[in-house]
């Protein structure tokens, strides 16, 4: 009698030239992991060098600004200027908080590449207009109503600004020439510089800013 072939059940046993369904689900899970770290990896280097970019940027716009403006003031010259309906003069440095400009002044050294037929003398201004502050300058010293300033832009993001005068008598002063000397005779008056000016710039993201800045003469 013959017995009977045996047979042997192979359940269960692996594809040796493939995967099983939970093993890709792993594996594609394994991989959207390592796809997605990567993403915020790289997007996290791109972000953090836009702030770099952005506080770089910034940073010039401050330095530009506050060397703008001390240059100005070490180049400060004696030289009063008519006023714009030609009845009198402005003095040379001129400070009034009730007037448009926080500040203005002649000053030498302004530089003349191109071979214009000018002086090197210019008059300058600043202004604060919101947060914002401007320079203008004219093209000419003795400007008239009909002459615009030429505006350049600054610093943005500013809270505050103030301007102080130290005199030849080493009083602080926040208006120049000094209400003291406003009944004082012309051309002296006109020309009067101070022996330093201190300003202060608080911006909305920094904080104070301040300078001191030695007037020469």
């Amino acid at each position: 009698m013959s017995s009977l072939p045996q047979i042997r059940c192979r359940k269960g046993r692996r594809n040796p030239n493939g995967f099983t369904f939970v093993e890709l689900i792993v594996a594609v899970f394994i991989f959207s992991v390592i796809v997605y770290s990567a993403f915020i990896g790289i997007k996290t280097a791109s972000d953090m060098k836009s702030m770099a970019d952005e506080s770089m940027q910034r940073f010039r716009e401050i330095q530009h600004a506050v060397d703008t403006l001390s240059r100005d003031l070490h180049q400060l010259t004696p030289r009063p200027v008519r006023d714009q309906l030609g009845d009198g003069y402005v003095a040379a440095l001129h400070a009034d908080q009730r007037t448009l400009y926080l500040l203005e002044l002649t000053r030498a050294g302004w530089s003349n590449h191109i071979g214009f037929p000018r002086g090197t003398l210019q008059r300058v201004a600043y202004r604060l207009e919101e947060d914002k502050l401007f320079r203008d300058h004219q093209v000419v010293l003795d400007s008239t109503l009909a002459n615009e300033p030429i505006k350049t832009e600054l610093l943005t993001g500013i809270e505050n600004i103030e301007i102080r005068f130290l005199d030849s008598s080493n009083q602080w002063e926040h208006q120049w020439p000094p209400l003291s000397t406003l009944d004082g005779s012309g051309p002296a008056v006109l020309r009067m510089r101070p022996v330093a000016v201190e300003f202060m710039i608080e911006l909305e993201d920094l904080g104070e800013i301040r300078r001191l800045i030695e007037i020469a003469g």
